[in-house]
Protein backbone atom coordinates (compact mmCIF):
# COMPACT_ATOMS: atom_id res chain seq x y z
CA UNK A 1 0.00 0.00 0.00
CA UNK A 2 1.16 3.50 -0.64
CA UNK A 3 2.23 5.68 2.01
CA UNK A 4 -0.32 8.51 2.40
CA UNK A 5 0.71 12.21 1.57
CA UNK A 6 0.96 14.78 3.94
CA UNK A 7 -1.88 16.26 2.00
CA UNK A 8 -3.95 13.36 2.74
CA UNK A 9 -3.08 12.99 6.37
CA UNK A 10 -4.05 16.61 7.03
CA UNK A 11 -7.07 16.78 5.49
CA UNK A 12 -6.66 17.91 1.78
CA UNK A 13 -7.74 20.61 0.45
CA UNK A 14 -10.10 22.15 2.69
CA UNK A 15 -7.65 21.93 5.83
CA UNK A 16 -4.67 23.00 3.62
CA UNK A 17 -6.98 26.20 3.21
CA UNK A 18 -7.82 27.06 6.46
CA UNK A 19 -4.21 26.94 7.54
CA UNK A 20 -2.94 29.02 4.39
CA UNK A 21 -6.20 32.11 5.53
CA UNK A 22 -4.65 31.78 9.30
CA UNK A 23 -0.75 32.17 8.24
CA UNK A 24 -2.34 35.52 6.01
CA UNK A 25 -3.83 36.67 9.10
CA UNK A 26 -0.37 36.74 10.68
CA UNK A 27 1.00 37.72 7.70
CA UNK A 28 -1.18 40.66 7.49
CA UNK A 29 -0.34 41.93 10.55
CA UNK A 30 3.80 41.30 10.43
CA UNK A 31 5.17 45.24 9.97
CA UNK A 32 7.52 43.59 7.40
CA UNK A 33 5.53 41.44 5.71
CA UNK A 34 2.30 43.09 5.15
CA UNK A 35 3.18 45.74 3.04
CA UNK A 36 3.72 43.38 0.17
CA UNK A 37 -0.19 42.40 0.49
CA UNK A 38 -1.18 46.22 0.25
CA UNK A 39 -3.15 46.68 -2.88
CA UNK A 40 -3.81 43.13 -3.68
CA UNK A 41 -6.78 40.79 -4.64
CA UNK A 42 -6.05 38.59 -1.51
CA UNK A 43 -8.65 36.04 -2.32
CA UNK A 44 -6.14 35.29 -5.43
CA UNK A 45 -3.75 35.07 -3.04
CA UNK A 46 -5.37 32.83 -1.03
CA UNK A 47 -6.18 30.35 -3.45
CA UNK A 48 -2.56 30.33 -5.25
CA UNK A 49 -1.02 30.40 -2.13
CA UNK A 50 -3.30 27.15 -1.04
CA UNK A 51 -2.24 25.41 -4.12
CA UNK A 52 1.12 26.22 -3.59
CA UNK A 53 1.10 24.74 0.12
CA UNK A 54 -0.96 21.40 -1.16
CA UNK A 55 1.94 20.60 -3.31
CA UNK A 56 4.23 21.47 -0.39
CA UNK A 57 2.70 18.81 1.35
CA UNK A 58 2.52 16.34 -1.91
CA UNK A 59 -0.42 17.29 -3.01
CA UNK A 60 -2.00 18.51 -6.29
CA UNK A 61 -1.50 21.60 -8.44
CA UNK A 62 2.18 22.67 -7.76
CA UNK A 63 3.53 25.27 -9.58
CA UNK A 64 7.28 25.46 -12.09
CA UNK A 65 9.84 26.69 -10.73
CA UNK A 66 9.40 29.21 -13.84
CA UNK A 67 6.38 30.18 -12.31
CA UNK A 68 7.20 31.24 -9.04
CA UNK A 69 10.38 33.22 -9.88
CA UNK A 70 8.12 34.89 -12.41
CA UNK A 71 5.27 35.87 -10.03
CA UNK A 72 7.90 37.14 -7.39
CA UNK A 73 9.97 38.99 -9.38
CA UNK A 74 8.48 42.26 -9.30
CA UNK A 75 8.81 42.36 -4.95
CA UNK A 76 11.88 43.23 -3.51
CA UNK A 77 11.99 40.06 -1.29
CA UNK A 78 14.73 39.94 0.88
CA UNK A 79 16.37 36.83 2.46
CA UNK A 80 15.30 38.44 6.10
CA UNK A 81 11.79 38.47 4.36
CA UNK A 82 11.67 34.62 3.51
CA UNK A 83 13.46 34.32 6.80
CA UNK A 84 10.12 35.65 8.19
CA UNK A 85 7.93 33.65 5.69
CA UNK A 86 9.32 30.79 7.02
CA UNK A 87 8.77 31.21 10.99
CA UNK A 88 4.98 32.03 10.00
CA UNK A 89 4.74 29.19 8.31
CA UNK A 90 5.91 26.78 11.12
CA UNK A 91 3.88 29.25 13.82
CA UNK A 92 0.91 28.21 11.44
CA UNK A 93 1.42 24.45 10.73
CA UNK A 94 2.16 23.84 14.53
CA UNK A 95 -0.97 26.03 15.67
CA UNK A 96 -2.75 23.30 13.21
CA UNK A 97 -2.05 20.63 15.06
CA UNK A 98 0.59 19.16 12.46
CA UNK A 99 3.44 16.80 13.71
CA UNK A 100 6.78 18.84 14.04
CA UNK A 101 8.74 16.16 12.17
CA UNK A 102 6.09 16.90 9.75
CA UNK A 103 6.32 20.68 9.91
CA UNK A 104 10.31 20.93 9.16
CA UNK A 105 9.25 18.34 6.42
CA UNK A 106 7.01 21.44 4.95
CA UNK A 107 9.19 23.99 5.92
CA UNK A 108 11.99 22.17 4.15
CA UNK A 109 10.37 22.03 1.12
CA UNK A 110 9.44 25.94 1.18
CA UNK A 111 12.80 26.47 1.76
CA UNK A 112 14.10 24.66 -1.49
CA UNK A 113 11.55 27.29 -3.39
CA UNK A 114 14.01 30.33 -1.48
CA UNK A 115 16.26 31.36 -4.44
CA UNK A 116 13.07 31.97 -6.71
CA UNK A 117 10.98 34.20 -4.69
CA UNK A 118 14.27 36.25 -3.05
CA UNK A 119 16.55 39.06 -4.96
Amino acid sequence: MAERTLYEKYGGFSNVSKIVLSFYNTLLDNDEIGPFFDDVDMSRIVDHQTKFIASLLGGPASYTDKQLRQLHSHLEINNAHFDELEVVLRGTLLEHDMAADDVEVVVAEFGKRRPLIVR
